[in-house]
């Protein structure tokens, strides 16, 4: 199978942020969408790696913040590519010129850079595996602005800075590449359970760099 055809899907980007006790979290997903009208409900998908899927589970309510296309590289940067168990993604000196609001449930929401939000209540879960599926009740939605929401396939070619090329290695050992973030793995093989540390994504988007 050519794994590269799951490019051709389409995706929007979001940033899913949920609040347990004092702590607020956020993380960056692309597996937001409306799965019903009547009732109106929608559904995403968090890998169960992400600190923000727990707080989710736990609380059973989150806000998607939909991405659009004036959103920088330091929005996906901040969300996406460190922990929310190593850092607190909403310290004033980390966030910088990233600038959020309270939504009615308590919950932040993205307003650099961002298209609309929605105000989300879990009502049913689906374990997949590496992700878990929730599936829920818009309490609250917004639009943000009138720019065009971002797609995957706009932030791999307009946002995300193309990665330098790697000089081989002192040993000459094969470079494998994460297609999504630029993670680079040092070895022979790639195990075939290997996760990025960065942004999550499993062996099949990385590719190995040819000597």
């Amino acid at each position: 199978m050519n794994t590269k055809a799951m490019y051709k899907l389409s995706y929007g980007l979001f940033v899913c942020t949920a609040v347990q006790g004092a702590k607020m979290n956020g993380c960056i997903t692309n597996t937001a969408m409306q799965v019903a009208s009547e009732p109106n409900r929608i559904s995403i998908a968090i890998n169960k790696a992400n600190y923000t899927h727990d707080m989710v589970k736990e609380t059973g309510a989150c806000n998607i913040s939909v991405l659009s296309k004036d959103a920088s590289f330091d929005i996906f940067k901040h969300f996406g590519f460190q922990s929310g168990r190593d850092v607190d993604k909403f310290a004033p000196e980390l966030l910088k010129d990233i600038a959020y609001k309270l939504a009615d449930n308590g919950i932040p929401y993205i307003t650099t850079g961002t298209s609309a939000y929605f105000s989300l209540k879990v009502d049913q879960e689906v374990d997949l595996g590496s992700h878990t599926l929730f599936i829920c009740e818009p309490t609250a939605m917004e639009v943000l602005s009138d720019t065009p929401s971002c797609t995957y396939e706009y932030y791999q070619n307009e946002i995300k800075p193309k990665p330098e090329k790697v000089g081989t290695t002192v040993k000459g050992e094969p470079v494998w590449r994460c297609t999504i973030c630029g993670y680079e793995y040092v070895g022979e093989d790639l195990p075939d359970d290997f996760i990025c540390p960065i942004c999550k994504h499993g062996k099949e988007d990385f590719e190995k760099l040819v000597r």
